[in-house]
């Protein structure tokens, strides 16, 4: 079974994310996709594993095994997290909807160090481009102010909630280039003093449901080995090294 096959036939969760998920979408904006499948288990039962995860096949289009998908979650990746919540959902089955059910699982105070982490990594890398070019890429500068709003909001509230709403003109005025860099970098020190300020009074338990998680993972795993039909030609490969084997 070819990988993109596996987003075309067994995709449980697909959504739209980027700016138009986040309420920051232009006429210019792209459509970026996201997805979850679910590899069929007897393909776990092959050396070759199938994949992690899998690039298209339209364009920006790009998804998660249920399993990878699960593990970044539980470690608080802000994108994981992010595409759990999209407004823009474009498909769901009965698994996905167990799937988005669980969204409260994976949230927890962690989230704090995972979104923190990962916004100071775009702000080295915007302060890299001021160092080159005089000026950072303001769009990247965006969607750090928005990342630090929702980590704050998320700490303060125990839901991540990813559309900007009210902030959107503000967000793209930076965007366009016309709020300083001074002024832009201010908000982003504020912004992250009130998520630390909301972690110490924070609704989120202190870790993930993992337990929750794997109890969905290992139904969804074995309703899938359940259903699917043998396959003649493994069976007889298997059987017959055990044959071998023994002679």
């Amino acid at each position: 079974m070819q990988p993109q096959d596996l987003v075309r036939d067994h995709t449980i969760y697909a959504c739209v994310m980027g700016s138009r998920a986040f309420g920051l979408a232009t006429d210019a904006s792209d459509t970026d996709r996201r997805g979850v499948f679910l590899a069929p288990t007897p393909l776990f039962w092959r050396f070759e594993k199938p994949p992690t995860h899998v690039d298209g096949p339209g364009e920006e289009q790009f998804s998660w095994e249920l399993e990878r998908f699960c593990e970044l979650a539980l470690r608080g990746n802000p994108n994981i997290l992010e595409c759990l919540h999209s407004p823009l959902v474009e498909h769901l089955d009965d698994t996905g909807r167990e799937l988005l059910s669980l969204r409260g699982a994976f949230l927890s105070r962690q989230a704090y160090a995972t979104f923190t982490r990962y916004a100071l990594g775009q702000r080295k890398k915007l302060e890299a481009d001021i160092r080159t070019t005089g000026a950072p890429r303001w769009k990247h500068a965006m969607h750090l102010l928005r990342l630090l709003m929702s980590a704050r909001d998320l700490l303060r509230t125990g839901e991540l909630r990813i559309d900007v709403g009210e902030c959107r003109e503000s967000l793209l005025a930076v965007k366009r280039g016309e709020v300083p860099w001074t002024r832009a970098e201010a908000w982003m020190v504020r912004l992250a003093a009130e998520g630390e300020e909301a972690l110490r009074g924070s609704p989120l338990p202190p870790e993930p449901d993992q337990a929750r998680v794997a109890g969905f993972l290992y139904r969804v795993r074995r309703a899938s080995a359940v259903q699917a039909e043998p396959d003649h030609q493994v069976v007889q490969g298997v059987v017959g090294a055990g044959r071998f084997g023994q002679g």
